[in-house]
Formats: C-alpha cells, structure tokens, sequence
C-alpha cells in the first residue's frame, strides 16, 4: 500500500515510517504542515493517508477536507493528541476512516492500519 504521511513532529513521521515499512507498505510522501498536504496527496494519489489534526498551516481538519474534495474514496486516518470524543466523531463525520490517538502503541498503529487493507 501506498502511504504519505502528514505531521509536523520529525520523530512521529519517523515511527510511523519505521512501522509501515516493517508491515511491507511504502511511505511515497511526507509533509510536516498542512499547507503541503494537498500537493502531496494529489501527486501521488497515495492509498491511505495518514495525517495530524493540529499543524502549522492549516489544521488536519481543513487538509481532510481538500483531500476529501480531491478523491471523496480516500482513506484518511487522523492522528492526533486531543482525546476527546466529540472531536474524534467530528473527524470520523468529516470523512475520516479512523482516529488514532497519540501516543500510540506498535500494536495500536498497526491494528487500525490493517483494518483498512
């Protein structure tokens, strides 16, 4: 599967990078803000997207919104350190496949990821 990754901590990127690879999926882009988001998505028209709520630019709520515009079958998973349920059924409502929380376990990460393949 083809995966970009949209997050503005290097550290995270670097980790999901790390598992997706280790799982045998491709990592074919990464942005660390929002505002590249789009561009990204839309030149590699990639599988899944993998993408933060809060980052400079523009919020992940506003990129899902672009690349649901784009391709309204893409999958999105946001990823995101606000745990509280009315923004992750706001995310889910907006188009989002799934919602993993930071900090995330190994197992947690690949559990939602295999869900969408």
């Amino acid at each position: 599967m083809k995966v970009i990754i949209v997050d503005d901590n290097d550290m995270t990127r670097d980790l999901m990078t790390a598992i997706l690879t280790q799982m045998g999926h491709q990592v074919v882009g990464e942005a660390d803000n929002g505002k590249d988001a789009g561009r990204i998505f839309s030149e590699h028209r990639p599988d899944l997207v993998l993408l933060d709520l809060i980052m400079p630019g523009k919020s992940g709520l506003e990129v899902l919104k672009e690349i649901r515009g784009v391709d309204p079958a893409a999958k999105v998973i946001m990823v995101t350190a606000v745990q509280q349920d009315r923004i992750s059924q706001d995310l889910i409502d907006s188009g989002a496949v799934a919602v993993l929380n930071k900090p995330f376990s190994y197992s947690e990460f690949e559990e939602v990821v295999k869900k969408l393949i």
